[in-house]
């Protein structure tokens, strides 16, 4: 589970443990951890420290460079240095514990991740939490595009199905090709050329109608059968 700190939760946290599933997790600079000494010296209720504080105390963790990829055309990379302790975090148990800023800019904004796999590296953690860049963006992109938040209704398996639209509607954007769109555009692009096509359906509906034989024919009697009508 990859989640930023809007989702740092001891209740999320303890049931993705539960069900001995892993997460990365951005943690609030207030949330309470131990090292692992402390907790063994200590009382249950005794010896937590926000996390900020937490890497300020102890400087004696020496910062690592971690280089990641990163999907630009630009720049192959970008380096962080890092900081990693094992520890505890409150009301959820043992975890690793990271520090991490861009190398490049030391006095930015720190993010501090906790990863309940003790045998995940700094680096794999970094790179699995950059991953939920793109979910953002994909939900970003379906509210823009795809209407995922134009929805009114109080059943909620109506919700249920119209998510399950919304997604589908979004592999098929990206997964089969749309004439005059290339691959990489974006889902902007591709779903102007969509609604090109799908206005547009009734004249090549018409063309080649008159392109069979006796089509001539058939387009007249279609359009006198919708005259009557009218």
């Amino acid at each position: 589970m990859l989640a930023d700190s809007g989702y740092d939760t001891k209740d999320i946290e303890r049931t993705v443990s539960r069900k001995k599933w892993r997460y990365i997790i951005a943690l609030k600079k207030k949330r309470a951890v131990k090292t692992i000494r402390v907790f063994e010296t200590t009382t249950k209720s005794k010896g937590w420290i926000q996390v900020a504080t937490f890497f300020k105390n102890y400087r004696c963790l020496k910062w690592s460079t971690v280089r990641v990829p990163v999907n630009s055309t630009r720049k192959k990379r970008m380096e962080f240095r890092v900081r990693q302790i094992t520890g505890y975090l409150r009301d959820v148990g043992k975890t690793q514990l990271i520090c991490s800023e861009f190398k490049k800019r030391p006095q930015g904004r720190k993010k501090y991740l906790a990863c309940n796999d003790l045998k995940a590296t700094s680096r794999q953690i970094l790179i699995g939490y950059r991953l939920r860049w793109a979910i953002e963006i994909f939900h970003k992109h379906i509210k823009m595009f795809l209407g995922f938040e134009d929805i009114a209704t109080k059943q909620f398996a109506a919700v249920e199905s119209h998510v399950h639209w919304i997604y589908c509607a979004y592999i098929l954007m990206n997964s089969l090709p749309v004439p005059g769109v290339e691959k990489n555009d974006s889902i902007a692009q591709k779903q102007a050329a969509i609604t090109r096509i799908v206005d547009l359906r009734e004249q090549s509906r018409v063309r080649q109608l008159l392109t069979r034989f006796n089509g001539v024919d058939v387009y007249k009697k279609q359009l006198d059968e919708a005259l009557s009508m009218t």
